[in-house]
């Protein structure tokens, strides 16, 4: 049995009949680039996210710079971040000219540990970037006590957490800005890169408005320098045909992971992931914690099941960041993560003998 880590097919022939007119359509109206699609699309994503306003743009990426050029954040300013996730969070800050600050993350979330925030914080910090990482929010409500406090701002990376809440709060509706991806991967994804900003600061909206479009809201008139950072109808169409979908594919993440929790609950040499109380966790990923994990990502790719690595290196210990002075033992949770955590398959469509095959060959290489 060949179990894929990630299959959109399915998907696509759930969608197809709706989601090809509405590409047509945009193809016969020629209008590519924002437009009416994307303005609807804003509208919705506002309205299901919480806030008050979302701005569409071209990745997830630069939905991160957006929010930090929106804030004024650059040269010789910090953001505190951590170092366990995709490269973009820190990436996005180093592309503005300002520093990451990592702080480490909790051993069974994997999330951002918030009691370690404070004392990472200096007179150049500016914000915090909490990650919502693998679908599961961080716990924000000391996390905004601490930003009130120090007066910073709240940039959420809720990248992966399209639809995941925190005590009833959708992520990215807590903090100042929240950031999202449409990567084709994600658990709403367009066919391409898109990425939206949502906020509730019409302040902050009025200034990415421009920023998304060279920092002009007047053509060839630049109040400042921005970006060519918009999304493109095609996306936004894909995106919207799929959005009442969203939620019953959630559910089927949720219960695909209900499953292999039932199914590894009496192996002791794995660590299921934990949904903390008040939050809900949407499975963008569904991550184990094992030994021997780079020869059981050998033995799955044997047996034709699909799985990855998020992520094998803490982004303290990458290369490019080596001018932030991080050496190895800094953050020791984070780098027992990338040490010691694979990703299953758990898109909604697998079937019920998928994920038992799955777990049994886990489990099977787990107990010998």
């Amino acid at each position: 049995m060949k179990v894929p880590l990630l299959d959109l097919k399915p998907q696509y022939a759930q969608i197809k009949d709706k989601v090809l007119p509405e590409i047509m359509d945009t193809i016969e109206n020629q209008a590519f680039i924002l437009g009416p699609k994307v303005a609807k699309l804003e509208t919705q994503m506002a309205e299901y996210i919480g806030t008050d306003y979302a701005i569409g743009c071209s990745s997830g990426t630069d939905a991160l710079i957006l929010a930090l050029m929106a804030l004024d954040i650059g040269n010789g300013d910090e953001v505190i971040t951590t170092p366990y996730t995709f490269f973009a969070t820190a990436s996005s800050i180093h592309r503005v000219g300002a520093k990451p600050v990592f702080v480490d993350i909790e051993p069974d979330t994997y999330l951002m540990d918030v009691n370690k925030i404070e004392a990472a914080i200096t007179d150049k910090t500016k914000a915090i970037m909490p990650v919502h990482l693998f679908g599961q929010c961080v716990d924000m409500d000391p996390l905004m006590e601490i930003a009130r406090k120090h007066n910073l701002k709240v940039i959420e990376d809720a990248c992966q957490s399209i639809g995941s809440t925190y005590k009833g709060k959708g992520a990215g509706s807590i903090g100042d800005i929240g950031c999202f991806s449409f990567f084709p991967s994600k658990n709403l994804g367009g066919f391409g890169d898109g990425g939206l900003v949502s906020t509730s600061n019409k302040e902050i909206y009025d200034r990415i408005i421009g920023l998304r479009v060279h920092g002009g809201i007047v053509q060839y008139h630049h109040q400042e320098v921005g970006l060519n950072a918009r999304l493109d109808a095609l996306q936004a169409a894909v995106i919207m045909v799929k959005l009442p979908y969203l939620k019953g594919w959630t559910e089927g993440r949720r219960k695909n992971a209900d499953l292999y929790n039932e199914l590894f609950k009496d192996n002791a040499n794995i660590v299921t992931p934990v949904e903390k109380s008040e939050r809900y966790h949407i499975y963008n990923q569904y991550v184990l914690r094992v030994e021997n994990r780079d020869e059981l990502k050998n033995h799955l790719s044997a047996n034709e099941i699909g799985c990855s690595v998020y992520y094998p290196l803490s982004l303290h210990q990458q290369k490019c960041f080596s001018y932030l002075g991080y050496n190895k033992g800094d953050f020791p949770e984070s780098e027992k993560a990338a040490l010691s955590t694979i990703a299953l398959p758990i898109f909604p469509e697998l079937t019920e003998e998928q994920i038992r095959f799955v777990a049994k060959t886990v489990n099977d290489f787990s107990k010998s």
